[in-house]
């Protein structure tokens, strides 16, 4: 496959990542495993999927804020207990061999389509914490997602989902603009850490890149003007591909 194509397959590609990572999430299932088909391994596919993750996420919050709808406080706030674990999660990423990087990317994905059949009577257990409760549980789980999100990305934006709905009971259009903030507060360091490793591979990252920064401009402007409605609709869609993809349908 030449140079040319490979840039056009990943614009491509990521901008249809783009606008279902910023929508719903999931969509570094579909570029990890394209670029480690192109030819690069574990580590440095996880490490180029950083810069367009952070190309996708800066885009996605400036449209927000086009919107105005961005609450750049409470954002920031959630972002700084992601910080720690991420930064740790990036640096035992690279660490691991290729081998055994892409046996957990395959158990993760499994159980990232697993997690969203929890039976109905344990979500509403959830909902039934207190708010007290439930705001205080949110700081943990901003840590140790922030750790899942350094060590490999793919289905990090179901968790934060689940989170701030659940946790803060905020409706899915603030949880798209947090979500969006918070991962590219922390994906900045994790990404330096790849660099500074030799876990990344520029050229495709920026084509990657390109993509996901379109797609997720056109996601957030989407979430604003047509509400809950459509991010549950992108969401099912794209659990279905998924689960369809580690079926082997496709």
């Amino acid at each position: 496959m030449t140079e040319l194509l490979k840039i056009l397959l990943l614009f491509g590609i990521g901008s249809l990542a783009g606008f279902i990572n910023v929508m719903a999430g999931g969509g570094s299932a579909i570029t990890l495993p394209i670029l480690i088909f192109l030819g690069l391994e574990g580590s440095l596919a996880n490490g180029t999927n950083r810069i367009a993750i952070v190309i996708q996420c800066l885009s996605a919050t400036l449209s927000f804020r086009q919107e105005k709808s961005q609450k750049f406080k409470l954002s920031l706030k959630l972002a700084a207990f992601t910080l720690p674990g991420a930064v740790a999660g990036a640096f035992i990423s690279t660490t691991i061999s290729n081998e055994l990087f892409q046996k957990i990317l395959a158990y993760i994905l499994i159980g990232v389509i697993i997690s969203m059949f929890i039976p109905k009577s344990n979500q509403r257990k959830l909902e039934g914490v207190s708010g007290q409760q439930s705001t205080w549980l949110i700081y943990p789980a901003m840590f140790f997602i922030g750790f899942y999100g350094g060590f490999i990305q793919v289905g990090v934006g179901f968790l934060f989902m689940a989170s701030l709905y659940h946790l803060l009971k905020l409706d899915l259009v603030r949880v798209n603009m947090h979500k969006v903030f918070i991962i590219l507060i922390y994906t900045i360091p994790a990404l330096l850490v790849f660099f500074f490793t030799h876990n990344v591979d520029l050229k495709l990252g920026l084509a990657l890149g390109a993509g996901t920064g379109l797609g997720g401009w056109w996601a957030a402007k989407v979430s604003v003007k047509k509400g809950e409605g459509i991010i549950r609709m992108i969401l099912i869609i794209a659990i279905f591909i998924m689960a369809l993809k580690l079926l082997d349908v496709f």
